[in-house]
């Protein structure tokens, strides 16, 4: 299960200032992600930090790219990050603001006091701490945005309460210049747009969960054997490589590692989704995290920290939240002119109402176009819905590479499956033996020399067959890819490999038997000696998943380097159609076979596991690697199936699609919400403070949305 996706040596922890929203961790995010040697980035927005991976990554410019998009970077110990005060959280503002605001309007609007009064200095005296102590983060985000000529949601949160509260001053100030007073409701805005805030980050917390069981899996202690053979309980900064551990039933595995000695049945529910247990033995592996049934096993240390499968899957998760579709393009170009614009259609109402004598009516319309144009939700449109798309994908034992492999799936029409390993159960058996012309156990013996060294499932198959033969001496011996195997024996040439590789080299066949299944010819000194048939058996659910995928409107095809003797029964027992079947194909044609598809206009899907797959899963607009994957497959792939099941794929495929209509929902809403609120907004229709109570219902709504990939 070792995964490759990411394998960086090299963490920095930066702490991040003058973030306020989402939005805004989007923004530092990308800014660090452009920085040359980067390979990811995530950004915290509760905690304020940012953790980068990368090589060779220079501290200088990622606190330059940071101050660049408009926010403070500073280098932090990477594992301590410091909390914000509760002074500074969005819990402080929400309590202080609303405790200030709600009192003065239910005062205002029950009592009905003289506004120009004691009430009006008495509202004063209440708010002007609010503006200050909850406006801060405001306003300091506004200003660091001015400051590298750009402006976000800050701006306008800053410029409409700060409107309403300097308008209320002056009329405070200059009696019978302006008719009402809006100090609670100056506070009211802080205080909605900041409850907005903290549900959004609690929404986060709860988005982000997975990724914490996740990082909760590991036991903090493990009892180890010492030198002496005495058990002793130690923290698990203690372990090193060749350690040996106990498990006892129940005991989570504490690192990866090889058992050494005992059997019992492996809880890995919590890592692959499979909810049965799997069996091990003596050179099984086992994974950190992982549950120890029923047996007692002694496991030898072999991998630990971030070189566990565990830690792996956990920076795949991380790194795919922290990625972005290009559907996201679409916001982020409305969001970098939107302000702006929002800007200069205040000022225009503004002026529309003050030219006619309205000019209280004219500025407070204005703050509240600032402040219900904000454009928050556009950006959180896409990180929410992929930050619970791939948290649910890693429930079920799915890792998505980034947001681009989950937009991806939204598109595909065709799915290419790789026969072995994937459709069948890719543990092939000798089903028949025949020796030709006599000689069959001297056959054999040749068979089992050629097999023993190779890893390939045929030739795995064969040896466990001829496990009782004694090998002959056989030299030279070296594996041909998608050939077969070959050696010398008592000077004469040996192969044994597929029909195709045989015809290739002029292999008289005639003398072989109609045999069923994926037949091999054992061959010594240029004359066929033997002939091997074997069956490799359909996956139980494999039928199961083709009818799923074709009545979602998907093509089927299947490719295989076996025979067609043996590739059409599998196909047809799957239910897919004969003529979408490639039979006899090299590894170096699988990716041609993609090419081939994709002119027809199809979207590809490729599913295989083999290094020999590595192309066509690069070339398919849509690799999917499963379970047993050779690393070079993962690396290729855009999804890895932890299941040991293929149907999983459906279930990717699903969330996938299910993740983008989600992210297609969530920017109408946004863009729907700001076309509608703004003239609302700009004719007095919404208030300023019902304006902040909208927006911070388009954060929480475009949130919700994106929670709902997790039930």
């Amino acid at each position: 299960m070792m995964l490759c996706w990411d394998d960086y040596p090299m963490t920095n922890v930066l702490k991040i200032g003058g973030m306020s929203c989402q939005n805004c961790a989007r923004h530092v995010r990308e800014a660090l992600q452009g920085v040359p040697g980067v390979d990811y980035a995530e950004v915290d927005l509760d905690s304020g930090v940012a953790r980068v991976k990368g090589n060779g990554v220079a501290l200088g410019a990622m606190v330059e790219a940071v101050a660049g998009a408009g926010y403070t970077a500073a280098p932090q110990q990477a594992g301590n990050p410091a909390k914000q005060s509760f002074l500074l959280s969005w819990k402080f503002n929400v309590i202080f603001s609303l405790g200030v605001a709600a009192p003065l309007m239910a005062m205002e609007y029950l009592f009905h006091p003289a506004m120009h009064g004691w009430f009006g200095w008495f509202s004063f005296a209440l708010v002007l701490p609010v503006q200050a102590l909850c406006g801060w983060r405001f306003y300091k985000g506004a200003w660091e945005q001015l400051l590298v000529r750009q402006s976000n949601m800050d701006t306008l949160v800053s410029l409409g309460s700060t409107t309403a509260f300097a308008l209320s001053f002056y009329g405070l100030l200059m009696p019978g210049r302006v008719h009402q007073l809006y100090f609670a409701e100056a506070a009211m805005i802080l205080g909605l747009i900041s409850l907005g805030h903290y549900m959004e980050a609690r929404a986060g917390e709860r988005a982000a969960g997975a990724l914490e069981q996740l990082m909760r899996l590991a036991p903090q202690k493990a009892l180890r054997i010492g030198p002496h053979g005495a058990e002793e309980s130690v923290p698990l900064d203690a372990l090193r490589h060749g350690d040996r551990v106990i498990l006892s039933p129940g005991d989570q595995a504490p690192a990866d590692g090889v058992i050494l000695d005992g059997e019992s049945a492996v809880d890995e529910s919590m890592l692959t989704g499979e909810s049965a247990p799997v069996e091990k033995s003596a050179g099984g592996k086992i994974y950190t995290g992982t549950v120890n049934r029923d047996g007692r096993l002694i496991v030898k240390v072999t991998g630990l920290g971030e070189e566990t499968a565990l830690s792996r899957i956990i920076e795949v998760v991380r790194r795919a939240q922290g990625s972005r579709a290009s559907i996201q393009r679409i916001g982020d170009k409305v969001s970098n002119i939107f302000v702006p614009i929002v800007v200069l259609i205040a000022i225009g109402a503004a002026l529309a109402y003050g030219l006619h004598g309205g000019w209280e009516t004219g500025i407070i319309n204005a703050a509240a176009i600032l402040i219900v144009a904000c454009p928050c939700a556009m950006g959180l449109a896409t990180p929410a819905a992929i930050m619970a798309g791939t948290n649910a994908a890693a429930k079920r034992g799915i890792l998505v590479r980034d947001g681009e492999s989950l937009e991806k799936c939204g598109t595909i029409t065709a799915v290419l499956f790789d026969k072995t390993g994937t459709l069948s159960e890719g543990k092939p058996r000798v089903e028949k033996f025949i020796a030709l012309d006599g000689g069959e156990s001297e056959a054999r013996a040749l068979a089992r020399a050629l097999a023993m060294p190779s890893k390939h499932p045929y030739s795995l198959a064969v040896a466990a067959s001829l496990a009782e033969v004694a090998p002959a001496e056989i030299t030279g011996w070296r594996e041909e890819r998608g050939q077969g195997v070959s050696a010398q024996w008592r000077g004469a040439p040996l192969f044994m490999g597929s029909i195709n590789a045989l015809r290739e080299r002029n292999i008289p066949l005639a003398a072989l038997p109609e045999m069923q299944g994926t037949v091999l010819g054992l061959v010594a000194g240029g004359k066929l000696i033997a002939g091997l048939a074997l069956a490799d058996p359909l996956k139980p659910r494999a039928a199961d998943v083709v009818k799923r995928l074709r009545d979602s409107g998907l093509r089927l095809y299947l490719v295989s380097g076996d025979a067609a003797t043996a590739v059409k029964p599998l196909a047809a027992a799957a239910g897919i159609a004969p003529e979408n079947v490639f039979a006899e194909v090299k590894p170096e044609e699988k990716a041609g076979i993609v090419q081939r598809l994709q002119s027809e206009r199809q979207r590809v899907a490729f599913v295989g596991d083999g290094i020999n797959d590595a192309p066509a899963l690069a070339q398919a607009d849509l690799g999917i690697a499963v379970t047993q994957a050779s690393d070079i497959a993962r690396e290729a792939a855009d999804i890895l199936l932890l299941k040991a099941d293929i149907e999983a794929i459906p279930q990717a495929l699903g969330i996938c699609r299910a993740t983008l209509r989600t992210i297609k929902q969530n920017l109408f809403w946004a863009f729907f919400y700001n076309a509608a609120a703004i003239p609302l907004a700009a004719t007095g229709i919404l208030p300023p403070v019902a304006c902040a109570a909208a927006m911070a219902v388009s954060d929480l709504f475009v949130i919700g949305n994106s929670l709902r990939l997790l039930l």
